[in-house]
């Protein structure tokens, strides 16, 4: 007769108040995971409402409001340069819980300040405590199999949420002000903080890894470029997308015509990380890279044409998908060389300074709102990441599994 006990100890470490933690490689780990990783620069993804908010509801410049964005990307750089240094030594866990809740308070605090400088100041902080965690987010999402797959719920998050913010919140400004946006980052700050103990604890594992070359001086070649793409893709990206509401008053649309758009176009961009998670790397990751960037650079340049309302709603909603196709392999590209995630977190930073640096581009180039040249800015940033990309997705693609 067998008198010996369930290893209680064992079973509270896979249950949280009774409930199960995920399954490491599940679908479900993946989402939790996607909103670990967007936690920490949803702002991001309501950027148009956030700069636009800051016209509309505090009174700031075309110019000042994209330097307050750029400041908080700029900042999500420095944090994910920090978390590309320490992602091996921590538990990323209790980090997650401290950076979102440093998250959280800088949001309140950003809900009291109204002037320029302090605003850029409070924004860079919240940009740096972001950063780390969006790096720690995609070192863990590095550790599951088939982190192209991981990666492509991470932007299902962020577009469908996005796209919802960008339906609710810009029509909110002039009642509410600009404490309406940081309100949506404090919940969703919140939300994601609720979901963390569901998560296991993804140690660095042995997941094999595309064998590139002999050595670590062959590997460090695709990486740089794979960082390259990763930030000329998100630099072109950003450097329209911060200002996409306002290209469109100046060309005569409406918020009645705007506000929804935008939103479809996030909505629409569903489709294309859906893509990603259906196809993972079946077809390898050089075509559909080379489609989806070159196809965005194309919508991009489009956007010249955005006094047609039709030109400006079909380019946006191409933007959506295309934009929403190519990260999740981008990513996915930088995290194939090494098994800890460091790579994956120097992906986050490039990432991030992508995000940063177009915008800060296109913050002085705008001049009298001529949006005409961060049109130009954005479309030549593309091109710049398709050239880049490609050379590590072919050694990718062709490279045998170790």
């Amino acid at each position: 007769m067998n008198n010996s006990t369930p290893d209680t100890g064992a079973m509270a470490a896979h249950t949280i108040f009774g409930l199960r933690k995920a399954a490491p490689d599940g679908e479900v780990a993946r989402v939790l995971l996607a909103f670990l990783a967007t936690a920490g620069i949803f702002y991001v993804n309501i950027m148009p409402a956030l700069v636009d908010g800051l016209v509309q509801g505090a009174g700031f410049s075309n110019r000042q409001a994209g330097l307050v964005g750029s400041s908080n990307v700029y900042g999500a750089a420095i944090g994910a340069l920090i978390a590309v240094f320490i992602v091996k030594r921590i538990r990323w866990r209790t980090w997650a819980y401290g950076l979102l809740a440093a998250l959280i308070a800088l949001d309140l605090l950003s809900m009291l300040v109204h002037r320029f400088e302090p605003l850029v100041v409070m924004r860079f902080l919240h940009g740096t405590m972001g950063g780390m965690l969006v790096g720690i987010g995609f070192a863990v999402m590095s550790r599951t199999a088939q982190a192209d797959r991981t990666f492509g719920y991470l932007l299902v998050v962020q577009f469908g949420l996005g796209g919802l913010g960008l339906a609710v919140l810009p029509p909110l400004v002039p009642t509410l002000g600009t404490s309406v946006l940081f309100g949506a980052l404090i919940l969703f700050s919140l939300v994601t903080l609720a979901m963390v103990p569901f998560l296991t604890d993804y140690p660095a594992s042995a997941v094999r890894r595309p064998r590139v070359g002999a050595g670590e001086g062959v590997r460090r070649g695709p990486l740089l470029l794979s960082l390259l793409a990763t930030f000329f893709f998100q630099a072109g990206n950003m450097a329209v997308f911060a200002y996409v509401i306002g290209l469109g008053k100046a060309d005569g649309l409406g918020m009645d015509f705007i506000s929804p758009v935008l939103a479809a176009a996030s909505w629409i961009g569903i489709a294309g990380s859906g893509l990603v998670i259906l196809l993972s790397t079946r077809f390898g990751r050089a075509w559909p890279l080379a489609g989806s960037i070159l196809l965005t650079a194309l919508a991009t340049w489009a956007l010249h044409g955005s006094e047609i309302a039709w030109v400006y709603a079909l380019a946006n909603g191409l933007i959506g998908v295309t934009r929403s196709f190519g990260i999740p392999y981008l990513l996915g590209m930088c995290a194939q060389f090494d098994q800890t995630g460091q790579s994956a977190a120097l992906g986050g930073f490039a990432s991030k300074m992508g995000m940063a640096s177009c915008p800060l581009v296109a913050a002085w180039v705008v001049g009298a709102d001529d949006f005409s040249r961060v049109i130009n800015v954005g479309a030549v940033a593309l091109v710049l990441a398709l050239v880049a990309a490609m050379v590590p997705a072919i050694l990718l693609d062709r490279a045998p599994i170790d």
